[in-house]
Order: C-alpha cells, then structure tokens, then sequence
C-alpha cells in the first residue's frame, strides 16, 4: 500500500473505528447484573453482611440447588449444567460411573477431576458492603456452595441444647450473616463467617417487609427443564471434548494421563460434594476458559 492510498483510508478510520466500536460494545454479555459477589482485596479478603430472604411469593423454597460440571478435555472446555438437578439421567455422571468402577486408579482421578459440582442461589439483601457501599439496601441472587450452606444448616439446627434454633430464610425471626472471606493456603476460605443474633429486618416493619418480599427473583426458572440441554445435546458436547474417548486422552498415553489439578479435589464422585473453592458461573465458550475456572474460588 502506497502512503497515498494510507493516507485517503485514514480519513474514513474513524467512522469504521466507531463502527466497529459499537458492534464491541453490543456483544452479548455473560454477566448477570442480579447476582451479588463480595469483592476481595489483594490479599483474598473481603468481609459484608448480608440477610438470606425467604421464598418468593409462589415458591416454597427459598433457595435452589443446582449442580454443574467443568473439565477440559482433548477437543476443549466441558461446561454444563448436570441433568441430575431434574433428576435425570446425565451423561458426565454414567461416564464417571464407569471410571470409577473400571477398578484402575488413574480411571478414578480422572473421574474426581470430572465430578459435579454444588451450589445453591438464594435471594438476599446486601446490609453492609464497604467495598461496594452502592449495593446496600439493595436485593440481589447470590450464589454459594456447600460449606455456607453447611452454616445456614447449623443454624436451623444447633448441635448444642442451649443453642436457639433459627431460620435464617425469616423476616422476623431471622439473623443477619457476616460473610468473611480469607485466602487460607491459596484457597478461599469461609470458616470465620457467622450469623448474628436473631432480629427482625426493618424492626419488623410490615409494609417495607412486603414491598420487598414483592421485589424479590423467582428462583424457579434455575431449575426450570427448558433451560438444560437434553442428554443427546450433552453428550454430543461431551464427545466433541473428549474425542470420543471417555477417559479423554489418545490410546498411546492412557497409562501417562495428566490431570488439571487446579479443579481436582479428593473425593468420589457418587459422594456429589462441593467445596467453597467452586462455583457455577456462566461460561463464554469464546472467553480464556482458565478465567473461568480462577472464578471457582469466588463463590
């Protein structure tokens, strides 16, 4: 390209820089502005105080329990809800199945890389957030795994007699909790978070309790069945990430498999556990799927 023909291009650059620009900005985005997440600072530390709400007006729940697999594979990343919150059966758990029952140990590592996951999304109201003071007030999903589901558990039922059972789900009887996040040996860590004593939200003020019970998400549409994939789609999907091969790795280095250790953890997969180092978040098949899996440890 000669600097004459450069030069006659630039002065239409910036209307196709603008172009281009808006197209940028009008890409469909991932992110659901309904969920809450605490913000850690650099040292994996954050600290808020939120208040689980109780089940919408017509549900009977106030949470939702859904579970998810992630691995990669050969042909790529392996992102999917698992048809076993319906119920159902699902492709990824009867393959695990057979690993871990084929009697090879490295069959099982693989299965446990392989295994789903937990999680739970409830409705909350965000009390105190210092480093997002703008969410205070304000109602949001938020999505957690087993370990502080484990403490809203142990509220409803102490281990102890001279412990008041509560419900933390309540507006009148409920208790606000102290989420504390730290980074405990390079992982997330929950263990110093509490509820606080049982008090009524808005000193139990009913015309504010109703305007928000009335302002609150369906959780329904989480486990609604439209939006899973059916077996056959999963399965196609899972094919197309291992290969066809369900250990997911050539026939020449099935006795040398290698194993992503930044999601194994040492459990069975008929055991169907999580830990607070996971979380379910929606995956961009077209964004860096490693971003994905350092966001497990911000659930």
């Amino acid at each position: 390209m000669s600097f004459s023909d450069f030069k006659k291009r630039s002065q239409g650059s910036l209307d196709s820089l603008q172009k281009e620009m808006e197209a940028s900005e009008n890409k469909k985005s991932y992110k659901d502005d309904r969920f809450w997440r605490p913000e850690l600072d650099k040292s994996g530390n954050g600290f808020a105080v939120i208040r689980f709400l109780p089940a919408s007006d017509g549900e009977d729940i106030p949470w939702v329990k859904l579970y998810n697999h992630g691995f990669k594979g050969p042909g790529g990343w392996y992102i999917e809800n698992s048809l076993t919150t319906l119920g159902q059966k699902d492709p990824v758990s009867e393959m695990n199945s057979r690993l871990w029952n084929s009697g090879v140990e490295s069959d099982k590592d693989i299965a446990r890389d392989r295994k789903r996951r937990l999680s739970y999304i409830s409705n909350i109201l965000v009390v105190s957030d210092p480093a997002n003071p703008q969410n205070e007030g304000k109602i949001f999903l938020f999505k957690f795994g087993k370990k502080i589901f484990d403490k809203i558990q142990e509220a409803m039922n102490p281990e102890f007699q001279d412990e008041e059972k509560v419900n933390p789900f309540d507006y009148w009887g409920g208790a606000n909790f102290k989420l504390k996040v730290r980074k405990v040996s390079g992982f997330v860590n929950y263990d110093k978070s509490e509820f606080e004593s049982p008090a009524a939200l808005y000193d139990g003020d009913d015309e504010r309790l109703e305007r928000l019970w009335k302002s609150q998400y369906l959780l329904g549409e989480f486990s609604d069945p439209k939006n899973f994939k059916s077996y056959d789609e999963l399965k196609a999907r899972l094919d197309e990430v291992l290969l066809g091969d369900e250990r997911g790795v050539a026939s020449a280095e099935r006795d040398n498999v290698s194993h992503d250790t930044s999601v194994n953890t040492p459990q069975t997969p008929t055991e169907n556990t999580s830990t607070d180092e996971e979380d379910i978040n929606k995956f961009d098949e077209s964004a860096d799927a490693m971003s994905y899996f350092n966001s497990l440890a911000d659930d």
